[in-house]
């Protein structure tokens, strides 16, 4: 069953808080980190049950972002996998919890 895939306002904030900030480090660095993001959002829509589970709940796992200290946080549900957080590894581990 193909479930759609959508990314929380929240998460899609903080996406696109990170890609300025690469983007600023050093030009085409935010294009590098949204083509890693996007790779792994692929691998997420083709097998939702990949990446580790994380937190209480099995059905929420973590991709981590290749080249990038990012990790991609997501739910599986029944009809949609929902992108709950972009979540840089090294930061506030659990501050998405809350989360939908």
């Amino acid at each position: 069953m193909t479930r759609s895939v959508r990314s929380s306002q929240r998460a899609s904030e903080e996406l696109a808080a990170a890609v300025r900030w690469y983007e600023l480090q050093r030009a085409d660095l935010g294009f590098e980190f949204l083509e890693a993001i996007s790779a792994a959002v692929s691998l997420i829509e083709e097998s939702p049950e990949i990446g580790s589970p994380i937190g209480e709940d099995p059905r929420t796992r973590r991709v981590l972002v290749a080249r990038f200290p990012y990790q991609v946080i997501h739910r599986v549900r029944t009809t949609e996998i929902v992108l709950v957080a972009f979540a840089h590894s090294k930061r506030h581990p659990d501050y998405w919890k809350s989360r939908e």
